[in-house]
């Protein structure tokens, strides 16, 4: 809101904690999530795939103020959802687990992972389109009030080949 200089704002001049806070809404830049996993290169059929965000995962604020007036609007992810690709959908409450070097590859993420039953090898590209949605809770405060936006999401998309070990065992003589 604009006021000519050398004048005072009037109580009728001056927007509502609310409108302020559709301003603040609007100023929200959410990021954009970075999908990783481990493996990193190709998954295999049967293996546990680790999933995590290694970015777009934190609180994000925004302000809008008028003399006298101040009203924060504040988004927070509460979980990500994950489309495989193949048909399953793995939903968790936190950004995930990243993985570790010589942490043991055939064990589960302990938050957020998939295992694979079937390759890729059949799909466009032989590869599963992967979907990472971030839904986030928005809340603002200001002027003694407060309230809820409706959940906001971003989403970013990946590919993974899963590729299929196969094992000849000769009888071993």
């Amino acid at each position: 809101m604009w006021i000519p200089g050398g004048q005072q704002p009037g109580a009728t001049q001056l927007p509502s904690p609310a409108e302020l806070a559709a301003l603040a809404h609007k100023q929200l830049r959410l990021p954009t999530p970075t999908i990783a996993a481990n493996p990193t290169g190709d998954q295999l059929v049967n293996l546990p795939t680790w999933l995590w965000l290694s970015s777009g995962w934190g609180p994000v604020s925004a302000t809008a103020s008028v003399p006298g007036v101040s009203v924060s609007a504040v988004a927070r992810p509460t979980s990500v959802s994950w489309s495989m690709g193949d048909g399953d959908t793995v939903t968790c409450t936190g950004a995930g687990t990243p993985f570790r070097p010589g942490a043991d590859a055939t064990a589960p993420s302990p938050d957020c992972g998939h295992t694979y039953r079937t390759s890729s090898a059949s799909q466009p590209g032989q590869a599963f389109p992967v979907t990472a949605t971030v839904h986030w809770t928005v809340t603002w405060s200001g002027a003694g009030e407060g309230g809820t936006f409706p959940d906001m999401t971003t989403t970013s998309t990946a590919t993974f080949r899963v590729a299929e070990s196969q094992a000849l065992n000769n009888g071993g003589g």
